[in-house]
């Protein structure tokens, strides 16, 4: 069964998204190579307990946006407006858990609690030297980005950030590489948008996150990005963190059950 659709003006964007379900609000944030689509199994689990929602970002599967001046944390807040909704749960995989973490440090009465995975942060210190057979990898995406090489550009990607950096390539297939490579596609061939504003840092301020929090991450990632979700738990008073075995940077595609059982265990 489809879900009920929405189409929200924000600025001269139209943001296209999904809602379903009643009772405590839940956001769903996706990561930077993917859509709203990444969630579809999380969203089909929780539906029945919860109001779940899930949205395009600028630059992502339906949405539609000029080159405008923006910012993913106030088009997250006027969403939430027109849907009526005055306070969620805001779980974020990758870029999305960057906003979910920006929008809460600058709206911390309308979060009820956070789920981050493999989450990006404001502000956070550059990875630093990678190993030389992650490097190689970098240095082909380099390549085929300078090439304007998108579906090569696509296929390194989906080994990067689906497989895991030292996985060997194709590691994940079936339905969940097909939907990595429509949804980054999409993402990839987008105009680019280049008035966003900048967010202030967050890294130095994750302490002042008081609110419950679990942090997800996959064995199979990048490594400075285990690191940075051992870094979250150790720094948000009331984290806790989850390692899924056999998964890269987006664990609830690979797992999607083990992912919706922490989710279900986290949120009741």
């Amino acid at each position: 069964m489809t879900n009920p659709l929405f189409n929200i003006k924000v600025g001269g964007a139209h943001v296209i998204g999904e809602h379903a379900g009643q009772g405590s609000a839940l956001v769903f944030l996706h990561a930077g190579v993917a859509d709203r689509r990444m969630w579809r199994e999380q969203i089909a689990e929780l539906k029945d307990d919860f109001h779940v929602i899930a949205y395009d970002r600028r630059g992502f599967g339906e949405t539609s946006t000029p080159d405008e001046s923006f910012s993913h944390v106030n088009d997250l807040k006027e969403i939430l407006d027109q849907l009526g909704v005055s306070s969620a749960a805001l779980i974020g995989c990758s870029q999305g858990g960057r906003i979910a973490i920006d929008f809460t440090l600058a709206y911390p009465q309308r979060v009820t609690s956070l789920v981050l995975i493999a989450p990006a942060i404001s502000g956070a210190p550059s990875p630093g030297k990678f190993s030389p057979d992650i490097e190689a990898l970098l240095d082909t995406l380099d390549k085929a980005e300078e090439s304007e090489d998108m579906e090569r550009v696509n296929a390194i990607e989906a080994n990067l950030w689906l497989d895991g950096p030292t996985s060997p390539n194709g590691r994940v297939s079936g339905a969940a590489r097909e939907l990595f490579l429509d949804m980054n596609a999409i993402a990839l061939n987008s105009p680019d948008l280049t008035k966003e504003l900048e967010t202030p840092s967050a890294y130095e301020r994750l302490g002042e996150l008081s609110l419950p929090t679990l942090v997800i991450n996959g064995d199979l990632d990048f490594p400075f990005i285990k690191e940075r979700c051992h870094y979250l738990v150790e720094t948000i008073p009331n984290a806790k963190g989850m390692e899924i075995a056999g998964t890269a940077h987006l664990p609830n595609l690979e797992k999607p059950e083990a992912v919706n059982e922490l989710l279900m265990k986290f949120l009741k």
